[in-house]
């Protein structure tokens, strides 16, 4: 492969400035001549003393349309490696960048105007606060820069109660989206704003907020950061130490809350809220907890818009469901519309929007010396990085594979873990006769069903196998509960499944799963699933470890699809040759000769 001149091999994930992947030379940069020419341009005004760096990083953002920040921009300078000479400007490039100066100098004249006309609403916004006629009482330190002397004048003995930081953190409190993610790298200032966000009505009496974590004793400091501001915006507010409620002289209630389990959200059952945050909402396994509270999002005051606003880092038990629900849909900081019907929005966060942690340079050595994991979520906020996981050699690339047409006198089985409040999940599989490779090729994921009703789904979704599938069931079904009529295991023989008690050893049933993850000599593993099965896949990437017992998984999690899928591989799925399959096809009533048990 002839590589062009001016390529660069690809080296990482990050694609420098100045280039970008090239479509005709796989895995090398192609150079773009004209980011590379105002790379120089601001290289040079920084080495000549004539721009800052953080002036120059914003300049050549805007220039180029490609953003690149100050520390970036640093490590090119210090390099000063810039292919200068093979990019000299020629008549042609003259003539559009005279062009581009004419163009910035419009764009400015157009932002001055801009400015203008904010400064003076900003001023005129400020004498409504200064004259009482707006609700608001709170005056920012930027107003007061903002304000003609004679209003600075009036408001220099005032004190500035918060100042966000320019960036993320502005974005975040200013975002109209209803449902809005501010995570990433750590130290970016999510808690504060997190208790920040919830004061935007607390002017009004409607007003309700609950503020959650994972545990009750992790929200001591954010209440504790409550204390030093919240009496100041508002004169008057109390704090309720048993209730962990907050009470504003409007009437305006800002509650303190934990979800702990799922089970947990029905504290809040019957309540209503108009804006509902959780802060490190990745220590939730999975959404269904952040579903049901979006249910209790509503106020009797139509002036009052409500909201959901979440603050996180990547890693912890649920990174996998947020960044599906935040991340993985959209660009960063571009709004989009969830299939719930929500706006959504993800505001990322790095170490060095917060001016307060990043200058000295003190937390970024300390992020730098963590382990690699936790080095690139704490530091670069890095979404693709799994942490905690039980199953850390699952790799989709590996283990989940697009369907094909799978041979008749393959070996099926099934295994099935029943729930009614919970999930009922039933997997099928089908041994690879020329490996003995389990693919995973079909689930069922659902709640809410009897026994009858889940027989009667499984025996549809069956219709299309060429034999009568055997397996083995949750031996929990098997349980009668005081009742004189069938089980749910007993429903399901009745309707002609195959089915047998599972071996529910739960620490050699991970091991097992553990060694079927292992890639082969062949580079094939034992176990590969079909990417119609997502709930299986979900779960094998996120599920954690007991914090109890190392060698388990945590049972408060989202384990179902994990419980069959371990059922299945206890039951030691076999080959068999094709003499065999044809014995066992499929007839139209299969008569148990056990009556407890399908056999």
């Amino acid at each position: 492969m002839v590589v062009p001149e001016g390529y660069l091999k690809k080296k990482g994930s990050t694609v420098p400035f100045g280039y970008r992947l090239s479509n005709s030379t796989k895995g090398y940069l192609a150079p773009i001549p004209e980011q590379l020419l105002l790379l120089q341009k601001y290289v040079d005004s920084v080495l000549n003393k004539e721009l800052s760096l953080r002036d120059a990083a914003l300049s050549l953002s805007t220039e180029a349309n490609r953003k690149i920040s100050h520390v970036g921009l640093s490590k090119i300078v210090q390099k000063h490696d810039i292919p200068k000479s093979k990019y000299q400007y020629s008549a042609e490039q003259k003539r559009k960048n005279a062009l581009a100066k004419q163009k910035k100098e419009l764009e400015k004249v157009k932002k001055k105007l801009a400015y203008k006309e904010a400064k003076l609403k900003a001023e005129e916004d400020v004498i409504k606060k200064i004259t009482k006629e707006t609700s608001s009482n709170i005056i920012t330190e930027d107003e007061i820069e903002q304000s003609v002397p004679s209003i600075q004048e009036v408001l220099k003995d005032s004190k500035v109660i918060f100042h966000a930081n320019e960036g993320p953190q502005t974005d975040f409190l200013a975002a109209g989206e209803k449902d809005v993610l501010y995570g990433g790298a750590a130290g970016g200032g999510k808690s504060y704003a997190m208790i920040i966000d919830p004061l935007r009505n607390c002017h009004r009496k409607a007003h309700r907020a609950l503020i959650l974590r994972r545990s009750m004793p992790e929200l001591r400091e954010m209440i504790d950061k409550c204390r030093e501001l919240y009496p100041l915006a508002f004169p008057g507010a109390k704090f309720k130490e048993v209730e962990k409620l907050w009470n504003f002289p409007s009437g305006a209630k800002v509650e303190f809350g934990f979800l702990e389990r799922d089970a947990d959200v029905y504290r809040y059952q019957g309540q209503a809220y108009s804006w509902i945050g959780f802060d490190e909402i990745t220590h939730l396994p999975t959404e269904f907890s952040w579903n049901y509270l979006a249910s209790r999002l509503r106020t009797t005051d139509p002036t009052i818009q409500t909201y959901l606003r979440c603050t996180a880092n990547p890693g912890g038990v649920g990174s996998h469901w947020v960044k599906n629900r935040y991340i993985a849909p959209a660009d960063h900081n571009s709004s989009f519309l969830g299939k719930d019907g929500l706006t959504r929005k993800f505001i990322p966060a790095k170490l060095e929007d917060n001016p307060y942690l990043a200058e000295d340079g003190v937390y970024e050595q300390m992020l730098k010396s963590l382990p690699p994991i936790q080095r690139r979520q704490l530091l670069e906020g890095n979404w693709d990085v799994a942490e905690g996981a039980a199953f850390v050699e699952f790799d989709p690339l590996t283990h989940v594979i697009t369907p094909f047409e799978l041979p008749l006198h393959w070996e099926r089985v099934k295994a099935v873990d029943y729930g009614y409040a919970a999930e009922s999940c039933c997997l099928w599989g089908i041994m690879d006769q020329n490996d003995g490779t389990l693919i995973i090729y079909r689930e069922l994921y659902r709640k809410g069903l009897t026994g009858e009703e889940l027989g009667a789904i499984i025996t549809s979704m069956e219709l299309e196998d060429p034999y009568s599938v055997s397996g083995v069931l949750d031996t929990a079904a098997w349980a009668r509960t005081g009742t004189t009529g069938p089980t749910v295991g007993e429903a399901l023989v009745r309707q002609g499944h195959k089915l047998r008690p599972a071996d529910k050893n739960r620490v050699q049933g991970k091991i097992q799963i553990h060694e079927f993850l292992k890639v082969k000599e062949n580079g094939r593993p034992r176990l590969q699933i079909f990417n119609s099965c997502p709930n299986l896949i979900r779960e094998l990437q996120s599920i954690p470890l007991s914090k109890t017992n190392p060698e388990d998984v945590d049972t408060h999690a989202s384990d179902h699809a994990y419980d069959a899928l371990r059922y299945m591989i206890m039951s030691r799925p076999r080959m068999s040759s094709t003499f065999d399959r044809l014995r066992g096809l499929k007839r139209d009533i299969h008569q148990p000769a056990d009556s407890t048990f399908g056999y």
